[in-house]
């Protein structure tokens, strides 16, 4: 018994999209915590697939929306961006208790510490940096139209709206004074930079939130869940606060693969994102600033 799977019911809602499934099914436990919960399920043949589905536990409003994370893959099948396959959507809670979606399994690696770096060989670590980048340029460059997400969420104010939500969810969730915490959202709040444009964006995008291949590509873009409409240097600034260097006193995971020799530096991500998509990026020091912020308000959650 696989906690958060419902094994009987899956299996038949599964066996109805998949043709030929080989039951029984094998569910293993990925990733979960506060995100959402991902399963690798496996069946008699060895075909493989990841299930999502919300925490078991209290969940922040519109945080685990599996239909919204549904529609994101589904709309961007076609584009440049690469993310899985979707296998289908169940929205009826008969099933496993809660929302859940299906997609194909997609081989790769999860570079989150100095033990996964070595999954990619010295000579194409330099080259990290760069796919990354262009991932992050494919999300940037989606046509909202015709992918039908110009209604994902508003477009203007985006940095101010997500200074007002992160000063919320932090007064929410800490049990210490930290004054400094409300001084440095003072100080950002008065010195945002003009929002020039609203693409998609991720909304957490980083080196551990994508599946990377042994060749150093990104394979697919995953954890979807805060995905939305604003400013896209944002999202770059989001990478840069995850993306450690060998010098830093600090790593927010506690440790992280682009430590490990052969990767770039934060500088590195700027200029090639500027150079891939012409944006300019003088700002980046106030969205470096803002991400860093908002990670420490999710770290003391």
């Amino acid at each position: 018994m696989v906690k958060g799977i419902e094994e009987k019911p899956v299996t038949a809602w599964l066996a109805a999209r998949v043709d030929n499934l080989s039951s029984p099914l094998e569910f293993e436990l990925i990733t979960g915590g506060h995100s959402n919960l991902t399963y690798r399920v496996t069946d008699g043949e060895g075909r493989k697939w990841v299930l999502r589905r919300p925490p078991l536990g209290h969940v922040l409003a519109g945080a685990h929306d599996m239909v919204r994370e549904h529609r994101l893959l589904s709309s961007l099948a076609n584009s440049k961006v690469p993310v899985p396959s979707v296998v289908g959507l169940c929205t009826d809670d008969a099933i496993n208790g809660a929302d859940f979606y299906v997609t194909d399994f997609v081989e790769g690696h999860v570079l989150r510490d100095q033990n996964s770096a070595i999954e990619v060989p010295l000579a194409r670590r330099p080259g990290v940096g760069t796919e990354l980048v262009a991932a992050l340029a494919a999300i940037h460059s989606v046509d909202l139209e015709s992918t039908g997400l110009a209604d994902l969420g508003k477009r203007e104010d985006y940095v101010a709206r997500q200074l007002r939500t992160w000063l919320r969810q932090f007064n929410a969730m800490t049990s210490r004074d930290l004054p400094i915490i409300e001084r440095v959202h003072d100080a950002l709040a008065a010195n945002i930079p003009q929002q020039h444009e609203a693409t998609l964006i991720h909304g957490d995008f980083r080196l551990d939130n994508c599946l990377v291949t042994g060749e150093g590509e990104v394979a697919a873009v995953l954890d979807w869940e805060i995905s939305t409409l604003g400013d896209p240097l944002a999202d770059l600034g989001i990478l840069l606060a995850y993306w450690s260097e060998p010098n830093d006193n600090f790593l927010p995971l506690g440790d992280a693969a682009t430590i490990h020799e052969g990767f770039s530096g934060r500088q590195d991500l700027v200029a090639e994102y500027e150079r891939v998509t012409g944006r300019d990026t003088s700002d980046m020091d106030f969205f470096f600033a803002f991400a860093s912020w908002r990670l420490a308000c999710i770290l003391e959650g």
